[in-house]
């Protein structure tokens, strides 16, 4: 299944699966060698913190290895006047204004504004320009009007 994420969002993942490769590999195969000095292992709790966090490390280490393997960045078209992934959308719903950005499911982050083109929100501005009215059903079952002032 193809992902499609921004340039940036491709660049953090893949800063972060070097840092986890590199940084933190060496980190924790540090903290396990100083845990098995301390002798007797069925009772070190250092060693099986260390251990758990070396697993964790390598899951993530492989989703991130399948995400940006199956990921496919969208550049924007600036041909194009709606909204697309890697658009900043200027909105105003009920008096007040918002910036949304929109960019591919594995970059949503809704407390900054990000949204998933296959948000509710995302999927109801793609394709939209300045000056367009769109509604929003939330998954609550409230629908929202919003005015869409601006596109970049």
């Amino acid at each position: 299944m193809v992902r499609l994420i921004t340039k940036d969002g491709l660049k953090k993942l893949n800063d972060e699966l070097e840092d986890r490769k590199t940084r933190l590999r060496q980190e924790i195969a540090q903290a396990i060698k100083e845990a098995k000095e301390q002798g007797d292992l069925s009772e070190n709790a250092e060693y099986a913190e260390a251990k758990s966090q070396q697993n964790e490390n390598e899951s993530r280490i492989s989703e991130l290895e399948m995400i940006v393997k199956n990921s496919q960045v969208v550049e924007k078209d600036e041909s194009l006047k709606g909204a697309q992934i890697g658009s900043i959308v200027k909105v105003e719903s009920n008096g007040a204004k918002m910036e949304f950005t929109i960019v591919g499911s594995n970059e949503a982050d809704p407390a900054n504004f990000k949204v998933s083109n296959e948000s509710p929100l995302g999927k109801a501005f793609m394709g939209h320009a300045g000056g367009d009215a769109v509604k929003v059903l939330t998954p609550k079952g409230i629908t929202i009007d919003y005015k869409i002032l601006e596109v970049r």
